[in-house]
């Protein structure tokens, strides 16, 4: 089963320029039809809670056009971008969730902060969490959770990642020496403490990503997985290759409607950085990048370090009805996972899918579009043929049989984190935004978002397609 699935994974990939034709005759066929739902998922909030909208600015590699700001400056444009595409007012937001994984401790709330900063009512509460790489994910569903209690009606959920500029501590050693010079009382003191300095108190402490109970990278992760899995070097560099065309056919028919332009200086930032179509013979040169000289994992076929910024609107579909809005989706259901941090690390999407399908009575068949994180190419593969065998669902998963594999034409069809980018914080919304927009142009019903983190775990979301849903 592995070896046929590997068959469609690489057929596709090299009938990209026909699947994106085929996809865009369908939109333009169907753009004008009655949308009809082919059925009904129960809503279990008594709320019909809907996603308004979501934006983004554009994600950019680390280091480059963003490099001197810092990461409130990225979250204020998303949070006053939100307002400006939807025409909500800042004094209609309720509550504000908003996501972070590598804080500036500076602004340790940066939810708080960037509000402040984008003109939101001092009134106006806000929290930051952090789940990793579904820590907007988090934003959302914790929204739902608001406006399901009956707490609020209205709520802004979102995530900003800023690798540009990550903090880097002094050592143990020296911090604990600098905070007891700090309650030194005289100089003599301050003089005894500074005598015991050694050189090895000047080593920094630097940030990793990096799982905190096993020490290894993920890439490493990402290597021994593709390594279990059977995915080869190959297979991987051909869908990465198929993520960046995609994305780079997504940004020349003008897909990506999520992205707000921002200003930098004097230039205007209007697009993502990242994609770049290589060729497979140029991918092959590429070492290693964790696991060496025989690993698979390389930079061209992992996401990478990425800034950038995104936010969305959610409520009542009665509160959009009664402020004259056209929601974009229902958000109908969701689930969290979580596995073994070492061996299963990057299998959240695998154990997630058949989950949050369950729940939502839905089946593999049901889902119109997919988008799922791909943090990197063999984790993506991976969690397919996790998903395709009948072995890894017995042993695993405590199935009687196996998952299946989603229709791949149907499957991150403008490109993923591998091209777009992966502000860690940051990618939730523009998942979700992504599947939205693509089931009115895919003239689809139900969406299924799915992304891995780390600790082991993962999140699947299903949104439907709303009857007043446009695209842009």
């Amino acid at each position: 089963m592995a070896q046929q699935l590997t068959k469609k994974i690489i057929k596709n990939a090299l009938n990209v320029p026909q699947t994106i034709t085929n996809m865009s005759l369908k939109s333009i066929c169907t753009s004008h039809n009655v949308y009809s739902p082919r059925k009904s998922v129960k809503d279990k909030t008594g709320k019909n809670i809907v996603f308004v909208d979501g934006v983004r600015t554009p994600f950019l590699l680390s280091g480059t056009d963003y490099a001197n700001m810092m990461a409130h400056e990225l979250a204020r444009h998303s949070l006053i971008g939100i307002l400006q595409k939807t025409g909500i007012s800042k004094d209609l937001i309720d509550y504000i969730v908003y996501g972070t994984v590598i804080q500036e401790v500076k602004t340790s709330n940066i939810g708080r902060e960037a509000a402040l900063s984008a003109g939101f009512s001092d009134k106006t509460p806000a929290h930051t969490v952090t789940m990793a790489c579904i820590s907007s994910n988090q934003g959302i569903t914790t929204g739902i959770g608001l406006i399901a209690a009956g707490a609020y009606d209205v709520v802004v959920a979102g995530g900003v990642e800023f690798m540009s500029d990550i903090p880097i501590r002094h050592s143990r050693k020296m911090r604990s020496l600098l905070l007891r010079a700090n309650k030194a009382k005289t100089p003599a003191d301050r003089l005894k403490l500074l005598a015991t300095i050694r050189p090895d108190f000047f080593i920094p402490e630097l940030p990793a990503v990096a799982e905190f109970s096993s020490g290894e990278t993920m890439g490493h992760s990402a290597d021994r997985l593709a390594a279990a899995f059977k995915v080869s070097r190959k297979e991987q560099d051909e869908y990465a290759l198929r993520s960046h065309t995609l994305a780079q056919q997504a940004q020349e028919k003008g897909y990506l409607t999520d992205i707000l332009p921002i200003q930098v200086g004097d230039k205007t930032i209007s697009k993502d950085n990242g994609v770049r179509v290589s060729t497979p013979e140029q991918m092959a040169k590429l070492k290693p990048a964790f696991v060496k000289p025989h690993g698979s994992v390389t930079a061209a076929n992992s996401s990478f370090l990425t800034d950038g910024a995104s936010a969305c609107v959610i409520m009542t579909e009665a509160k959009a009805k009664q402020l004259g809005l056209k929601p974009k989706a229902y958000l109908r259901d969701f689930v969290y996972v979580s596995q073994d941090p070492k061996d299963q690390l990057l299998l959240g999407p695998a154990y997630a899918t058949p989950q949050v399908l369950e729940r939502a009575g839905l089946s593999l068949s049901d889902i119109d579009a997919w988008e799922v994180h791909e943090a990197f190419a063999g984790q993506i593969l991976a969690n397919l043929k996790a998903m395709d065998s009948e072995w890894f669902a017995k042993n695993y998963m405590g199935r009687s049989s196996k998952v299946g594999v989603p229709d791949l034409n149907k499957f991150n069809n403008w490109g993923g984190s591998l091209s777009i980018g992966h502000p860690f914080a940051a990618t939730g919304v523009r998942l979700t935004v992504h599947a939205a927009n693509r089931l009115v142009r895919e003239d689809g019903q139900f969406g299924l978002i799915a992304a891995c983190a780390a600790g082991g775990q993962g999140v699947g979301m299903i949104i439907e397609r709303h009857p007043d849903a446009t695209a842009n």
